[in-house]
């Protein structure tokens, strides 16, 4: 309450005489002066047997707590804390109902036509960003999003996306989602080459994290339409996606290999992933490493790039370690679905070796083998 509060003015009776500043344990000398109690120890342990306020001797040096001085000093502090955090919450209910109503006059009156119109092919980066900035605090209507989604406002978006700070960039991420929920929404809207590239910059952006996230959960959502999947591929997110892993945080890493699985699904993104050197062993490391989910998306991409090329991938698969991570997923508490993918797998990968060395490759201890 102290550090927060940072009072100009504390009543002198709750004030250290040596730190001058409030006292949060106090204790009494034999001369009646009150002291914090690190304090004054400190005082005495440097061999000063003198009260520091009065300089008389001290007959004894015993520091007695002082439980009266202590009640007051919580109550008072305590008080004006209360007073502190109830003018605090009155300004912050304040300010939102004043943004609420500014947001619904905005509406209202029609100012986002106004700043819908000032999107466009001659856009200063400036006046696009502050706009998108606004519009994406607002409720906005069908009508709205349609006006918003033509050719030339979305690729005015788009370009602020490539320009902006990350703050502006989420922005652009957030109103694109926004146009995405929209029942008329076209796919060609985000068969952008300039988009896709643009968000895969923002995921792979080490020096802001904050945009990870909204970037992948964008990018999934555009991977949900099947026609763009190919795009996606062919700007190299694959491989961008595989070599991002390991700046993202666990809910990123989910999100990235969800989308990786997607991409899996097309001829393109399965020969994408077995041509991409660090894939499978990425993969392999990945599995029973942060969820079930995570494990699930793992397994079902080395599913999919192992039987396009059984014999090399499971080479590589099985040198990675995979064999011992499929026993583990098979043991776990997994789903029944999740250990019979695993089980599998484990079979397409022991066909290329002798049952012998293949149990060498599992790294089981002797008694299993």
């Amino acid at each position: 309450m102290i550090e927060e509060l940072n009072l100009p003015q504390v009543p002198s009776v709750f004030i250290c005489p040596i730190s001058l500043e409030p006292m949060q344990d106090p204790v009494t000398l034999c001369t009646g002066q009150t002291y914090e109690r690190s304090n004054i120890l400190k005082w005495l342990s440097l061999g000063h047997y003198t009260c520091p306020t009065t300089m008389q001797e001290l007959w004894d040096d015993t520091v007695t707590p002082n439980n009266t001085l202590y009640h007051l000093t919580y109550t008072w502090f305590s008080q004006k804390y209360v007073q502190m955090k109830k003018r605090s919450e009155d300004a912050q209910g304040r300010a939102s109902e004043l943004l609420t109503t500014l947001k619904k006059t905005v509406v209202d009156e029609g100012g986002v036509s106004l700043l819908s119109s000032l999107l466009g092919p001659f856009t200063s980066y400036a006046v696009g960003s502050e706009v998108i900035a606004i519009l994406v605090n607002l409720a906005l209507s069908s009508e709205s999003k349609t006006n918003l989604m033509q050719p030339a406002k979305v690729s005015s978006i788009v370009d602020i996306l490539n320009e902006g700070s990350v703050e502006t960039k989420v922005n652009c991420v957030r109103l694109i989602e926004t146009l995405m929920e929209e029942k008329d929404f076209r796919t060609e809207i985000v068969s952008s080459h300039s988009l896709l590239v643009a968000l895969m910059r923002l995921v792979r952006d080490k020096r802001h994290p904050i945009g990870h996230l909204p970037g992948l959960g964008l990018l999934k959502l555009i991977c949900s339409h099947k026609q763009v999947r190919g795009l996606i591929v062919s700007i190299g997110a694959i491989p961008q996606l595989l070599e991002s892993i390991p700046i993202l945080g666990p809910d990123c890493v989910e999100l990235a290999l969800f989308i990786l699985d997607v991409l899996s699904s097309v001829p393109e993104g399965r020969q994408a992933l077995k041509d991409c050197p660090n894939a499978i062993p990425t993969l392999v490391k990945l599995l029973m490493r942060i969820s079930e989910s995570c494990t699930d998306y793992a397994l079902s991409i080395l599913c999919s790039v192992c039987k396009l090329s059984p014999e090399e991938c499971s080479l590589i698969a099985v040198d990675a370690g995979l064999a011992a991570k499929l026993l583990l997923v098979i043991q776990s508490g997994c789903s029944p679905v999740l250990k019979q993918r695993a089980a599998e797998l484990l079979k397409l990968c022991s066909l290329n070796y002798s049952d012998t060395i293949f149990i060498s490759k599992c790294k089981l201890t002797r008694t299993i083998q």
